[in-house]
């Protein structure tokens, strides 16, 4: 009986040691392949132009007294929209370039999650908003490709905290899922509960971040410590990464304006943005400072940290929150989000075993919670004699049916609406985790993550010169080489 056992317990030993089959070679062509068959079927069937990029553009000028081209909406929105686009292509992707091994995965899956996010989002986003009833069809212009972005970029934080740990094709299925969840619950918030969200505090960094939390808390790798070799960076990386880090702290006001009111309102949304961002780096800058015993500053915490302000101020941006309010909240979300990295972070791999690569927490999961709440305070806080009676009309679209809601009623809907991108997040995430858990997806063992050869061909690194490194090496021992070399010269 005992041997029987023993036998039993080596077989099962035998089976948790197989390693995982990272081959995707046939998995990721097909479901490329089949996903994208099904946007051309899908695109064929519901999306058309809208008015204004349809080529009756001039019978709908003439239908609605428009003088000129410039008042097509694409000269007001495009500029903003490629600033966007940057950023969810550019920004995201190098932001995660940090670690020393997988640069290739940080920007190449970005590019891939992106890419078929954004169709997936014009159909969703579109089922809920834009369906012609009359029609059945989708029409789309520059503003659906900018909420097309919004929408990639809470996969692409949820990619944040899995990164190096899930295979190419998990990245699409969560994707997938998380495109889904984020049209359904930006229905509910934005339409439903009427809340103001135009840099997406809540919608996107609240629901992005937690999303990711869930599926990285459901995928816990116990024995990730193996790959902790590759779990940092190195001086090249770190500074790939901060190249993600200045483009998206520079495009953030056009990220936070994008959709707002044309006018008043898109102005005042991206100078709130900017201090708050300016603010955030100084703090952010004194906290890491101040963790280190000599002052030395954590680079960890200057390429996330200093983005926090921009995070924070997603809702709120928008209100009159005035300049010193603004720079109140980067002045907060810059300590928060480095207090995040230096004490949350270990904490909650240590006790929750929750593993988050890039510290999702401490960029969008708690500052977009924080813009959320924020928002909602601002909202119950608005006064007729600060904004005026038609500026509270306009900036909190207090029109139709919602024409006799107060703004403490409004702040109360705000918070609600954090509340319920919180739960999509968490509950949709723990689901969508359960999914990726399934042995079929290709990802890596945990002794083998983090690293970019095991999905990426990657050239072999050049060889060193060995006498310049020699040299350098030796500088300590010039003296002696310098003796050495005279009496060889003697002798010969």
């Amino acid at each position: 009986m005992g041997n029987c056992c023993e036998t039993m317990g080596n077989c099962c030993e035998a089976i948790c040691n197989v390693r995982k089959n990272t081959n995707v070679r046939v998995s990721l062509p097909v479901v490329c392949f089949l996903w994208q068959i099904a946007m051309v079927v899908l695109f064929g069937v519901f999306i058309r132009y809208d008015d204004e990029s349809d080529a009756h553009w001039e019978e709908y000028k003439e239908a609605n007294n428009i003088t000129s081209d410039i008042e097509n909406d694409f000269y007001f929105r495009y500029p903003s929209f490629q600033d966007v686009h940057v950023m969810i292509f550019v920004g995201f992707g190098f932001l995660m370039t940090f670690l020393k091994r997988y640069s290739f995965g940080g920007v190449g899956f970005n590019f891939l999650i992106a890419a078929f996010g954004l169709q997936w989002a014009l159909l969703m986003q579109g089922w809920f908003h834009a369906l012609d009833p009359n029609t059945g069809k989708i029409t789309i212009g520059v503003e659906s490709l900018i909420n097309a972005d919004f929408c990639c970029a809470g996969s692409l934080i949820a990619y944040g905290a899995l990164l190096g740990k899930v295979s190419p094709v998990q990245t699409l299925v969560f994707t997938l899922f998380g495109v889904t969840l984020f049209a359904v619950e930006e229905y509910i918030i934005l339409d439903l509960l009427h809340c103001r969200d135009a840099g997406g505090s809540m919608v996107i960094h609240a629901f992005g971040g937690y999303y990711g939390l869930a599926i990285s808390w459901v995928l816990y790798r116990p024995k990730l410590n193996l790959s902790k070799r590759m779990n940092g960076s190195e001086y090249h990386s770190d500074v790939f990464a901060m190249i993600g880090t200045l483009f998206l702290w520079m495009f953030w006001p056009s990220f936070n304006s994008a959709i707002t009111d044309h006018g008043a309102g898109q102005h005042r949304t991206a100078i709130n943005t900017y201090i708050a961002l300016a603010s955030s780096v100084l703090t952010t800058v004194a906290i890491s400072s101040l963790s280190q015993k000599r002052g030395k500053l954590d680079m960890v915490h200057i390429q996330n940290a200093t983005l926090a302000g921009g995070v924070a101020m997603g809702t709120a941006a928008e209100f009159m929150i005035m300049p010193y309010g603004a720079l109140i909240v980067g002045f907060l979300t810059g300590i928060i989000s480095t207090f995040g990295y230096l004490f949350i972070s270990p904490f909650l791999e240590k006790y929750l075993k929750l593993q988050d690569t890039c510290g999702v927490h401490n960029l969008h999961a708690v500052p977009g919670m924080l813009g959320g709440f924020t928002g909602a305070i601002v909202a119950a806080a608005a006064t007729e004699s600060v904004y005026s009676q038609q500026g509270l009309i306009d900036t909190f679209d207090f029109e139709g049916k919602f024409a006799g809601r107060s703004v403490g009623t409004q702040g109360g809907f705000q918070a609600a609406g954090t509340c319920v991108a919180i739960a999509f997040g968490l509950v949709g995430g723990a689901l969508v985790g359960i999914i990726l858990r399934i042995p079929i997806w290709g990802d890596p063992a945990d002794d083998n993550c983090f690293d970019d050869e095991v999905y990426w061909e990657v050239p072999e690194e050049e060889e060193s010169i060995p006498p310049v490194l020699e040299y350098n090496n030796h500088m300590i021992n010039k003296h002696q080489e310098l003796s050495e070399s005279n009496f060889s010269v003697e002798q010969s």
